[in-house]
């Protein structure tokens, strides 16, 4: 599921294998950058913000450029030796292929592929609130921006990466599980509104550095998360059958005694 951890993960897969080298040749196959060639660029940093990626160029004589893509549901990249079958994905599915002299970096369904100046990421970014696994995160703001809209569900306001940047469905129903709470309480009705924030950012931050995501501790399949995914399942606390619903064109599970609707 990629959600802030997963592309803060896969932000570290094109760092080991790109950054502090010199492209060697790159291939976009998306129709705005079809001609784009990025040869002889150097990769200075690979970043993530939120659920955003960012390598960041550089070249001598010219203006550092960033090539930001956006994974959504089914977007990867994937990192191979020079000749090394590429194995991640179909081929049909293939957005990007960045190489260097010992690499050669494949981006899968990717969204929203752009490359712009550096110094004009605000114009993609600039919306976004507090990232939860970035230098910037600030639980106090992400409390602030969430209390602005007090009718809006608990669950939408922290879906919403305007308030705060890398939650998803995963992280947001889990989150809510632990903290007793109705995903459809309006946010004005969350007693401890600063908890929930920084639960949600732990969740997240726990599973930093690793590709299974779980939130129970276990990393055993079908043990990993409390709610998530367990649609008429037995609740971990307290037996009864998990729910599921649509919510906001998204979907949500909760514990329908865990987490009542009066709490």
């Amino acid at each position: 599921m990629p959600e802030g951890d997963t592309v803060w993960n896969t932000a570290r897969v094109l760092e080991r294998a790109l950054v502090g080298d010199d492209l060697t040749g790159s291939d976009f196959r998306v129709p705005r950058l079809a001609t784009t060639d990025l040869t002889g660029w150097h990769v200075a940093e690979s970043a993530s913000r939120g659920k955003h990626l960012l390598l960041r160029l550089t070249r001598d004589g010219e203006k550092p450029l960033t090539l930001h893509s956006h994974l959504r549901m089914e977007g990867a990249w994937r990192a191979y030796a020079p000749g090394e079958r590429w194995t991640g994905r179909p081929a049909h599915l293939i957005r990007v292929v960045l190489r260097t002299e010992r690499s050669v970096a494949v981006g899968y369904h990717l969204h929203e592929v752009a490359l712009l100046p550096s110094a004009e990421e605000d114009t993609l970014l600039g919306h976004l609130g507090p990232d939860l696994l970035g230098a910037d995160w600030d639980p106090a703001e992400a409390e602030r921006r969430i209390a602005t809209k007090p009718d809006v569900s608990i669950a939408e306001a922290l879906l919403d990466q305007r308030n705060l940047a890398g939650v998803g469905n995963l992280y947001k129903a889990e989150t809510l599980f632990l903290r007793g709470l109705w995903p459809w309480t309006p946010v004005g009705r969350v007693r401890d509104l600063a908890g929930t924030v920084a639960l949600a950012q732990r969740l997240v931050a726990s599973n930093r550095g690793r590709w299974t995501q779980t939130t129970t501790g276990s990393l055993r399949r079908g043990e990993t998360s409390y709610v998530y995914g367990r649609r008429s399942q037995p609740c971990r606390r307290c037996g009864t059958a998990i729910r599921k619903a649509e919510q906001a064109e998204r979907v949500t599970y909760w514990c329908p005694r865990c987490q009542p609707e009066d709490a």
